[in-house]
């Protein structure tokens, strides 16, 4: 998604939403009290917990890019910072679905978990993986041919 998108996706709010969804199971972990991947895992609580993501990541997402040095990222428009988000929940509950058996995305409404298993959990973790790599590579040509071409511009 960054490769393509480039400053119309934001890294940093997409992984802050992943920390926020994962929240409520690591309460549920340490106390041993409540459903592991419950309402946070759902499309209505995948949409709260996105657009708190975006609300809240925008300003930490800048925080993070000045620390690092990354001001070409800079500033994190709030349409972004919700997109991503949301795009972070979302994707964070698709995933979860094919790999937990108890997480109910379409709950309260329904207990159907309809990607459960879809695909085993290695070839899952393979398909993240491949995923990774191509989106890095695929990054980094298209960060060399921007950097190329705004030179060629310049010189």
């Amino acid at each position: 998604m960054k490769a393509t998108l480039q400053n119309s996706f934001s890294l940093m709010v997409f992984g802050w939403s992943q920390i926020v969804i994962d929240i409520q199971p690591l309460v549920v972990m340490l106390t041993n009290k409540g459903e592991l991947h419950g309402f946070s895992h759902t499309l209505l609580g995948a949409t709260l917990i996105g657009l708190f993501g975006g609300l809240t990541g925008k300003h930490l997402g800048e925080f993070g890019l000045r620390f690092i040095r990354a001001p070409e990222y800079l500033p994190i428009s709030w349409r972004v910072s919700f997109a991503s988000g949301l795009i972070g929940t979302y994707s964070h509950i698709f995933i979860d679905s094919i790999m937990h058996s108890d997480v109910l995305p379409l709950s309260p409404f329904s207990t159907a978990s309809p990607l459960n298993g879809i695909v085993s959990i290695d070839a899952l973790h393979v398909w993240c993986m491949v995923s990774a790599v191509v989106g890095g590579l695929a990054w980094f040509v298209i960060k060399q041919i921007k950097r190329r071409s705004s030179r060629l511009r310049i010189g």
